[in-house]
């Protein structure tokens, strides 16, 4: 990697977390959301419904790391608040501040946290990163899922973000390695191998990778960890959900990079209603991998 570069490198599909929010939804008020920040909040419910083992495993493992309970979590690019609940739901004694631009997203949060609960323990501030830091208070854990790279200053934030951290306290940054398959290789319709050809056509750049950036920052290396998802066949009805969304996220980004009969295969199972319809599939699987690091602010 290139370390000249404020950005790592990173794949062009990475796009399915919070961090899209940041740069590519208008800001008007909640009635009047646009279609692509309903889409995005959809996306990113049904990723944490379907995936939520994952997302258990992964506050495990932080409160595994922890030198002691949290009392206060950042969430940076929180979105819908998947991550801030979580977090608040793993750690009890946690007060968590959900960070967004968007505020049609913050407003799905606050709905959330009022349902579960929460809404004591988990508020949105409503703040655009590249403009600064938006939380006074000190923190136990800070938390960025798939939202640096989508930040016109990476190492500011993380310096901004070991500034604002407790001596001993935790960052924690994930992104995903590449975007979720689901099909098998022969999907009854058109040549075999289409999502392979599909990824192939996207993922033209390598995984994120922070290590380098981390360390500029001043944080001292505590762990690394690959999460590989592998969920079998047969899914419940949200993960049919899941996979339509998520291909026809990637359908958007596809003309041009595939032939006309590709792509007439790949509407007929994202758009279609037969038998081949992905809503209607029994050998949907998903597959995919998540990397996390976690440093540490010195003592």
């Amino acid at each position: 990697m290139d370390t000249t570069d404020p950005h790592p490198s990173r794949p062009n599909t990475s796009d399915l977390h919070t961090s899209d929010l940041h740069t590519s939804h208008p800001h008007g008020d909640h009635a009047g959301a646009d279609v692509g920040t309903v889409a995005m909040a959809e996306l990113l419910e049904l990723d944490a419904e379907v995936l939520r083992s994952h997302l258990s495993e992964l506050t495990d493992w932080l409160g595994e790391l922890a030198d002691r309970e949290p009392a206060h979590i950042v969430d940076l690019g929180s979105g819908t608040g998947t991550g801030a609940i979580a977090l608040a739901q793993r750690f009890p004694q946690a007060a968590v501040t959900a960070v967004d631009v968007s505020p049609q997203m913050l407003h799905r949060l606050s709905e959330k946290v009022l349902a579960l609960g929460l809404a004591g323990r988990v508020r949105g501030v409503r703040a655009d990163l590249d403009d600064g830091w938006p939380v006074p208070d000190t923190s136990d854990l800070v938390w960025a899922a798939a939202s640096l790279h989508h930040m016109a200053d990476p190492d500011r934030v993380l310096a901004d973000a070991f500034d604002a951290l407790r001596p001993g306290g935790l960052l924690a940054v994930t992104e995903m390695d590449f975007f979720p398959r689901f099909l098998p290789d022969d999907i009854g319709v058109g040549r075999p191998g289409l999502e392979a050809r599909l990824h192939a056509a996207l993922n033209r750049r390598p995984a994120a990778v922070w290590t380098t950036h981390l360390a500029r920052a001043g944080f001292a290396p505590e762990a690394e960890r690959a999460f590989v998802i592998d969920l079998p066949a047969p899914l419940p009805a949200a993960a049919a959900r899941y996979a339509q969304v998520c291909l026809r996220k990637l359908r958007s980004h596809l003309d041009g990079q595939l032939s006309a009969d590709d792509l007439a295969a790949l509407d007929t199972v994202v758009e279609g209603e037969g038998p081949d319809s992905v809503l209607r599939r029994e050998d949907l699987t998903v597959r995919t991998t998540r990397t996390a690091w976690v440093v540490r602010r010195a003592f």
